[in-house]
């Protein structure tokens, strides 16, 4: 038995036959051609039937990925229509006098020496090599095998990712790659085991040979022993039953046997989450935790650019489900490497949530400025964290209006009626829910920091653990009281702390009305199978 390790892309136990992919692509010669207008009419036509078929594979993408995954290819389309690529393979064509395949192949290693488009490699060849296979009439890759298969090769392109069929791809493993590019991606929302970066290791001398990719730990195993291939085989059958009961679920309404209904979103950090949340089948994003784009940004803070496509990314891949978007909850344990924040006793109840926006002014208006631009592209839902006083709305929302009217100066187009929402962490914003209720559109419990501000105890400290109860009478208490009032003025309320994900908790939240719960992605299906099985 050998054992390689790679890079872990996609969990899943995959077993089956190893088999290299082999792109069928001729060698791209060059050729002198007499009539380079007739080449010239060759390129375009070959340009055009691309452009058809990325569209199309658009199209089929958005059903298999979901829209942020299908947008690739729509930035395939857009390489293909880049000025400066087009016009150096046409001189290529006019001035040397070579043919259009060896005229794409240049201009595409040209253009890639260029750092502007290194992060997108993998998409520029993955174009070209379109272009180059219409041009040249070759387009049968080989996969020498008729049963299901595990996959190998030294990289795969997105528009081979998104069309691996489930059924006869059982796994895939390759030389090179990285978990954050589009392939890996792909493959995690198709949800096919799959390990990655095995290097040269990976030889196709085991071409045919049976292996088991371990998607847990980024392991592949050839030819293993018959004790690790029995406990890989009941690991992967118990996966299966537990995930395929719960695939029966999507589609299927978070609805108790009484009839009662009740939303079920995801929580997300960062942009790469998106595609969870798209595989989870959730209702939308009950709290897109930005201060992770700050966290993450060393030592800057985001720009409105670069938040602005984070947001505008969630909305377009949400469509018209809703997605909330908390301000920068920075500060206690989440600490910005730009922030130049000085050392406090007690973090948690210091500079943090809404006092630091309120207090960073030019860092607050640029987040604001990024989600009001990103609104007109989904359902965008704004939301302020740490919420201790009715003040604190108000001011916040004097902001959001300042901001407004910057943007309709500059023409920019933004959803003027976007809902306002708070955050309910402390016992304060308890007490005043319904002077809160009467200021926003929507609440969201935290019942991470609320529980710790109730019981007076810091939920990271191990001394207290044994007292901890995330269940105590009065937290339980606090959250109906929130329910009514907020029902009372006609708003909707959600939870989307770690007791949201309590299924020993559903019920009692489907009793007292909650509208919504928020969780994390993989952790969806089981509260809609808990929510069904609800009398």
């Amino acid at each position: 038995m050998i054992t390689l390790t790679g890079k872990k892309v996609s969990e899943g136990i995959a077993i089956g036959k190893l088999s290299f992919y082999k792109r069928d692509i001729k060698e791209v010669r060059h050729i002198y051609v007499k009539d380079v207008e007739k080449e010239i009419s060759r390129l375009q036509k070959a340009k055009e039937r691309a452009l058809f078929e990325l569209q199309e594979l658009y199209e089929i993408s958005i059903r298999e990925v979901g829209k942020a995954n299908a947008a690739i290819f729509e930035m395939q389309q857009d390489i293909l229509d880049n000025d400066r690529l087009w016009n150096r393979i046409t001189s290529i064509i006019l001035e040397e006098k070579l043919n259009a395949e060896y005229a794409v192949k240049t201009a595409t290693e040209e253009y890639l020496k260029d750092n502007r488009d290194k992060g997108n490699e993998a998409d520029v060849r993955d174009a070209a090599i379109r272009m180059i296979r219409i041009l040249s009439r070759s387009w049968k890759d080989k996969l020498y095998v008729d049963e299901p298969f595990i996959m190998a090769a030294g990289d795969l392109y997105p528009s081979e990712a998104v069309q691996l069929d489930k059924e006869r791809v059982l796994g895939f493993v390759t030389k090179y790659g990285t978990v954050n590019s589009h392939t890996a991606i792909i493959a995690r929302t198709k949800g096919i085991p799959s390990v990655i970066a095995l290097g040269e290791s990976l030889k196709a001398e085991y071409e045919g040979k049976m292996i088991i990719v371990d998607g847990y730990e980024g392991k592949i195993y050839i030819e293993p022993d018959y004790t690790l291939l029995t406990r890989m085989k009941r690991r992967q059958d118990e996966n299966k039953v537990h995930i395929t009961n719960l695939e029966r679920l999507k589609g299927k309404e978070n609805i108790t046997q009484s009839g009662q209904k009740i939303d079920i979103c995801a929580n997300i950090g960062m942009r790469e989450d998106i595609e969870r949340v798209i595989r989870s089948d959730a209702g939308g994003v009950g709290l897109f935790r930005s201060e992770f784009l700050f966290m993450e940004n060393g030592n800057r803070a985001p720009t409105e650019e670069q938040q602005f496509q984070a947001y505008k990314l969630a909305a377009e891949s949400m469509g018209m489900n809703r997605v909330v978007i908390r301000t920068a909850d920075l500060g206690g344990d989440k600490r910005a490497e730009f922030l130049e924040m000085e050392k406090e006793h007690n973090p948690a109840m210091g500079l943090r949530g809404i006092r630091m926006s309120l207090e960073k002014e030019e860092m607050f208006k640029t987040q604001l400025r990024a989600i009001l631009r990103a609104s007109i592209y989904g359902n965008v839902q704004i939301m302020f964290p740490m919420i201790t006083k009715v003040e604190e709305v108000i001011k916040a929302k004097e902001y959001l209006e300042g901001v407004k009217q910057e943007l309709k100066a500059e023409k920019a187009f933004f959803d003027e009626n976007i809902k306002v929402g708070v955050m309910i962490e402390t016992p304060a914003a308890v007490m005043l829910s319904g002077e809160l209720a009467r200021e926003v559109d929507f609440f969201s419990i935290g019942t991470n920091d609320l529980t710790q501000f109730t019981l007076g105890m810091d939920r990271t400290n191990e001394a207290v653990m044994s007292h901890y109860d995330t269940k105590h009478p009065a937290l339980l208490k606090m959250i109906r009281i929130v329910t009514n009032n907020v029902h009372l003025e006609g708003k909707t309320i959600s939870v989307c702390g770690d007791l949201a994900a309590d299924l020993s908790m559903t019920e009692f939240f489907v009793q007292i009305g909650v509208d919504e719960l928020s969780v994390a992605p993989d952790q969806v299906l089981g509260l809609r199978k808990k929510i069904r099985e609800i009398q």
